[in-house]
């Protein structure tokens, strides 16, 4: 992560800091080693490529041999359960190289105007192509290649990160363990992945010798979504089992349910960027807190120098030292009670993720979606490149904006109430505040009123003594008339406080809740104008249509079933084949039942002139109503088969 604090906003600061940048000049630095990583990452992509096989054919297969070779190569599966961690980690070493997207303006200004937005985007795909290998080796079907390329690889990259963290010392901001400090998270992601490859080639090996790789078969379905459908097949336990205040309040472990990859991922990536963003915005305001103490050290000077008027002098010094004090308090307090809520914001995804996603495979679109609304298919396939990024920079902005407002709500809390506190000013404290507090408690005790008022005057007594609450209906008519009158022009005056109030706490939310993409900012009504909400549910229904545990499991039943028919139809039946796999039998009554059923449900029209319903009269046999053609339900059916 050195790329992201030595190109970032502290470059030009002082010359302190280019003084202490001189002896990085005999060793690699990690931006000069994104361009000479190039040719290497280029280098395992053609190999992984070329060993890669094609499901197609085409017409360079009949003119060069390829056997199959020469496909296209996928650096993740983002709909996938496997690898998620590994995923998790690579993911977390590209994720100072994002940030470094964002500071390294010190080569693009050489130049011209027109030509910066082209270097930016050629300078993104140049990091994308140095960071792909992490995922191609990871990914291939070619383990043992994959695992050797990929742990040289990592290792590269671990040693040039190691040798620039002590070759070229940073300012120490954080003390003596300033680089450790910002650079662990990176040295932790590349130790992981050199263990992970390291794991992949022994397990690789392993199996080579005992040759169990020659009948291994891959399978589409996850032993977590075998285990859901066989959940909803059992009958339901009679009462719940008691759960624990941890699984009640809390978090409650599903062994049903796995999260993919790509959320994995996105977590991961989440907690390193915003911690590389905590860290640099400490470092700037540690700065600019030191610049505020030595200007009240200079100020100090020049108030000394020039006696007169010294009692003014001393409270101007002493005020200050004050408001510097308050300012590093302040912020060093927000900026905990920030991080906290990003953090917590990041899990709160993973748990809106998982109770949305049971949501649709109950069939509650309608928590997300309206009747009438759609979402188009091309959105939903974009969502999933989208959500990421979105994710990145709304968790970011979010945390910026929150520490902002806390930082100015601190302030203003700190000089208003604290501070004559402190100071033993409480006269004026109460003189300042005493007729707003005696206005809230009037406000709060007329409001109390008026719910005793409404629920014991007004409404009707309780129909029987089971009931939660009274009826709504209206007694006392006459007395309800004239207190409604009178409270018309009390109302007048609360409503306009209430406005404020109002549009106060919409703010305070919609600041609060811009890191969160599971719930919208605008008001219901205007969700498609949220465009990071709409890649959520957008995201969601893409995942929801392409795991959906049901349906895996039908098309794995459907595959295992066509590859044991086209095996018997090649080798024949063996002694322990049941034949009735094979050729399943049905009552031919049924089937013509069934087929009756279907007909009759498409065309209800036709059920007039069946044979015992021709000399019936027709109010004994009401007309159904006309069910459009499609597809129905299993109740529907059994319904109608009654009926018919």
């Amino acid at each position: 992560m050195e790329d992201f604090w030595r190109t970032g906003f502290l470059n030009d600061s002082s010359e302190d800091m280019d003084n202490s940048n001189s002896s990085c000049e005999d060793s690699v630095e990690t931006e000069a080693f994104i361009h000479l990583s190039l040719p290497p990452a280029v280098f395992i992509i053609i190999v992984l490529s070329c060993l890669e096989k094609r499901i197609k054919r085409c017409c360079i297969d009949e003119k060069i041999p390829l056997h199959g070779h020469c496909g296209i190569m996928a650096p993740f599966d983002i709909l996938a359960f496997s690898n998620r961690w590994s995923l998790g980690f690579a993911f977390g070493i590209i994720a100072d190289k994002v940030m470094y997207l964002f500071t390294s303006d010190h080569f693009i200004s050489l130049f011209p105007r027109w030509a910066k937005v082209f270097v930016v985007l050629i300078h993104a795909v140049e990091v994308g192509i140095s960071m792909y290998p992490f995922f191609a080796c990871l990914s291939t079907s070619y383990v043992i290649t994959g695992a050797i390329l990929g742990f040289l690889y990592t290792a590269a990259w671990m040693f040039i990160s190691v040798v620039d963290y002590f070759l070229c010392p940073d300012n120490n901001f954080l003390g003596e363990y300033d680089n450790l400090i910002k650079g662990w998270p990176s040295l932790v992601c590349y130790l992981f992945l050199l263990g992970k490859f390291v794991h992949i080639f022994v397990k690789a090996i392993i199996v080579r010798c005992r040759r169990d790789s020659v009948n291994e078969e891959t399978s589409f379905v996850e032993t977590h979504q075998i285990l859901y459908v066989q959940q909803l097949l059992r009958k339901p336990l009679p009462e719940p089992p008691q759960k624990s205040w941890i699984r009640r309040k809390m978090y409650q472990w599903d062994p049903y349910f796995r999260f993919p990859s790509r959320m994995i991922a996105t977590a991961v990536l989440l907690f390193v960027c915003l911690y590389t963003f905590v860290v640099g915005e400490f470092i700037v305001s540690k700065f600019t807190i030191d610049m505020l103490k030595n200007l009240k050290t200079l100020l100090d000077h020049l108030l000394q120098s020039s006696p007169d008027e010294l009692e003014e002098t001393m409270a101007l010094s002493k005020s200050f030292g004050e408001f510097n004090t308050v300012v590093e308090g302040v912020w060093i307090c927000t900026t905990v009670a920030s991080s906290v809520m990003s953090v917590a914001y990041v899990l709160l995804m993973l748990a809106c993720y998982r109770k949305h996603i049971k949501k649709l495979r109950a069939g509650k679109k309608c928590y997300f979606l309206t009747e009438s609304e759609i979402v188009p298919s091309t959105q939903c396939v974009l969502a999933l490149g989208r959500f990421t990024a979105y994710q990145i920079a709304y968790i970011i902005w979010g945390y910026l904006i929150m520490h902002l407002m806390q930082f100015v709500a601190g302030m203003i809390l700190v000089y208003v109430i604290i501070l004559p506190m402190v100071h033993g000013e409480w006269a004026k404290l109460l003189d300042k505040w005493g007729t707003v507090i005696l206005s809230f408690v009037l406000v709060m005790l007329l409001r109390r009123l008026e719910l005793f008022a409404g629920s014991r005057v007004f409404l009707q007594p309780k129909i029987s003594p089971k009931d939660d609450q009274r009826p709504l209906a209206l007694d006392n008519r006459k007395a309800f008339v004239n207190f409604s009158y009178f409270l018309f022009f009390h109302s007048v005056v609360v409503g306009f406080f209430s406005c404020l109030m109002r549009v106060l706490r919409s703010t305070v939310l919609g600041a609060f809740l811009v890191g969160r993409l599971d719930r919208p900012v605008m008001p219901k009504g205007f969700e498609g104008c949220d465009k990071a909400y709409k890649s959520w549910v957008a995201m969601l229904l893409m995942d929801h249509y392409h795991s959906n545990p049901i349906l895996v499991c039908f098309c794995h039943i459907l595959d295992t079933k066509i590859r044991q028919r086209q095996w018997q139809k090649v080798n024949g039946p063996t002694e322990n084949t049941d034949m009735r796999e094979i050729a399943p039998r049905v009552s031919g009554r049924a089937r013509k039942r069934w087929l009756l059923l279907y007909t009759l449900l498409n065309n209800p029209s036709l059920l007039q002139f069946r044979k015992r319903r021709l000399g019936s009269n027709p109010v004994d046999f009401p007309q159904p109503c006309a069910v459009p053609p499609g597809d129905h339900s299993t109740d529907q059916l059994v319904r109608w088969d009654q009926h018919v």
